[in-house]
């Protein structure tokens, strides 16, 4: 079923250097991970507030993009390259870091709230929709609210970025199965230990 395939890979992240450390850039590793397994680079496209690239997953031609927008804003990439291509949020799968779990952990879903994520928050206003699919890595969470902001843009400890990399690697293993909208076979293979 063509319709249950993912269309659009979206990592969200802040653009700068001096955010790329930084425990809020999962999603963008990630997306580095998978252009460099794949040998495919990206280009910066103004039209699409982003860095694009085209991937062929399971024969299938994938889009990539790292918006160049500040997290809060990274809908608006999306949005712009999903409405120029025609592609449903259903089809979409955004790459994400997650709070709610530890490093090393991973876990695959589709639809759901922002949970105060700036980047879903907006990913989902502007896609008027929160039905895509989220690819979320745990970062863990510093215990306090009044710490997150600090946290997630804090350079992530070399012990946790190990724990992250390694979770963003086992995720790629699973990315055909993803791409070709298998995705309980995805899950149960993301989910087990």
């Amino acid at each position: 079923m063509p319709d249950k395939n993912i269309q659009i890979i979206a990592g969200l992240g802040n653009p700068g250097n001096e955010y790329e450390k930084t425990r809020h850039n999962a999603g963008f590793w990630f997306i580095d991970h998978l252009i460099s397994r794949y040998n495919i680079s990206l280009k910066n496209e103004s039209k699409f507030f982003g860095a694009v690239g085209k991937l062929n997953i399971a024969s299938q031609s994938i889009w990539i993009i790292k918006p160049t927008t500040f997290m809060n804003k990274s809908g608006q990439a999306i949005a712009r390259l999903a409405q120029f291509y025609k592609i449903l949020p259903e089809q979409i799968l955004v790459v994400h870091d997650e709070l709610d779990l530890s490093p090393g952990v991973v876990k695959l879903k589709k639809s759901g709230g922002h949970g105060g994520h700036n980047g879903l928050r907006d990913s989902i206003a502007q896609l008027a929709s929160k039905d895509f699919y989220r690819l979320r890595f745990g970062i863990g969470h510093p215990g306090n609210k009044e710490q997150v902001v600090g946290f997630v843009l804090g350079k992530t400890p070399q012990s946790e970025k190990i724990l992250i990399e390694s979770a963003i690697d086992k995720s790629i293993d699973s990315i055909e199965l993803i791409v070709q909208g298998d995705m309980q076979k995805a899950m149960n293979q993301l989910h087990s230990k």
